[in-house]
């Protein structure tokens, strides 16, 4: 599946990507390191729209969520890995969001950010008196909006 499809896919959609290239045995450390690159999955997290910075465009593109690395229970680094809608690598919905399900985002407005995916609207108040975002926004799933991506030709492969 190409990448303008996939920037069609829900928000909070399990997004995977790959270059095609069989995974190396674990024993070739670098090479399993560059096919990692290559190949992976993510949470969808935000898409963007082609947009102009002075006298630079930016394509259009979307950002998965890939990893979270910590310890203790204390999240240090979050690992996101932003594709133009011109990447070569294929792409994949492996899950979308379940209808009834509350988007949590970051923020208001077009840069917002999927920060959680919780399974109900209590679930998710529940979350963000734990987390902490002051202008956070709530989105629920929609059964429409994953019919219409269904209906669009956008089934998971």
């Amino acid at each position: 599946m190409s990448a303008h499809l996939i920037s069609r896919a829900p928000i909070g959609s399990i997004i995977a990507w790959s270059d095609g290239a069989p995974r190396p045995p674990e024993r070739h450390r670098k090479k399993l390191s560059a096919w990692k690159t290559n190949n992976g999955s993510g949470r969808l997290i935000r898409k963007e729209d082609e947009r102009s910075v002075g006298s630079v465009i930016l394509p259009a593109n979307f950002t998965l969520h890939e990893a979270d690395h910590g310890a203790g229970g204390v999240i240090a680094i979050c690992v996101h890995r932003t594709f133009s809608l011109g990447s070569s690598l294929r792409f994949t919905i492996i899950e979308r969001p379940a209808i009834g399900s509350v988007r949590i985002f970051n923020q208001m407005g077009e840069h917002a950010e999927l920060v959680h995916l919780a399974a109900d609207r209590q679930a998710a108040e529940e979350w963000l008196s734990r987390h902490g975002y002051p202008y956070a926004r709530f989105e629920e799933v929609t059964a429409d909006e994953i019919a219409a991506d269904v209906v669009e030709g956008r089934v998971a492969a």
